[in-house]
């Protein structure tokens, strides 16, 4: 029995002693470093959180102040699916003269093309343009991922997601996409889709777009950041549209200034 004992209680002795050589020499690697939990809280509110990002925000933070919309980002409980500068460039683009077949579709070529004057600053824009649009993106409240139901593009009698209003009460679905991992449904990551619809009526119709990046959460609510689509139809299981990547999903924008001009 004596030699039994003896027999395990060394491998096991000597696989304890590894462990400790191995959990010190981790904690000596100058590169080992636990950097724990993503923090999404922002010390600041929306507006802050926008102006902190020049390289993604920095036209749409010009556009919030001419829409008049800085104290409803700045104050008011509100969640914002906040569409990048790309958006904006996409949309309304520059005239050029060989009007290749990406160039057609951009607003600035529209007004050449009609003998309008073309937008050589935002401020050409009128406010209410600016502002019918811009509240397409804002909602009242704070809601993160985990506050919205499940969404299934096809399946959406099953998992419809929800249908919430504007911040100037139109029409919008919003809901998370339970993706799949090797094929078996539902298991994999989430992530946020958002539609809007431009006839209640017809709720069929509408302009998708996918978040990139969700709950990024400001001390008046919460941030999603919008992904660019560039041609694709889906962000993993979630839906896009081209109109998602024209600012105010779709071209109906591009009317309202070509009426102005």
């Amino acid at each position: 029995m004596k030699n039994t004992m003896i027999r395990y209680t060394k491998p096991a002795l000597f696989l304890t002693a590894l462990l400790i050589m191995f959990l010190a020499a981790c904690k000596n690697d100058d590169y080992y470093v636990d950097g724990g939990k993503a923090n999404p809280s922002f010390n600041g509110n929306i507006m802050q959180y926008l102006e902190s990002n020049p390289a993604k925000f920095d036209t749409i933070v010009q556009i919030v102040k001419l829409a008049g919309l800085e104290e409803v980002l700045s104050k008011e409980e509100v969640t914002f699916f906040a569409p990048t500068d790309e958006v904006i460039r996409r949309t309304i683009g520059t005239v050029n003269r060989t009007l290749n077949d990406s160039q057609k579709n951009k607003l600035n070529q529209k007004l050449f093309d009609a003998g309008r004057d073309t937008i050589q600053q935002f401020s050409d824009i009128p406010q209410n343009i600016w502002r019918k649009y811009l509240t397409r993106y804002i909602f009242k409240g704070k809601h993160v991922l985990k506050d919205y139901p499940q969404i299934d593009y096809g399946l959406k009698e099953l998992y419809p997601g929800g249908f919430y209003y504007t911040y100037a009460n139109e029409l919008a679905n919003i809901g998370v996409v339970y993706n799949a991992v090797n094929n078996v449904r539902y298991t994999g990551y989430r992530q946020l889709g958002i539609s809007f619809i431009p006839d209640p009526s017809n709720p069929e119709t509408y302009f998708a777009a996918a978040v990139a990046t969700s709950d990024v959460q400001p001390t008046n609510g919460a941030v999603h950041v919008l992904a660019i689509a560039n041609g694709a139809t889906r962000i993993g299981e979630a839906e896009i549209s081209e109109a998602g990547d024209l600012f105010g999903f779709g071209t109906e924008f591009w009317t309202d200034v070509i009426y102005n001009r």
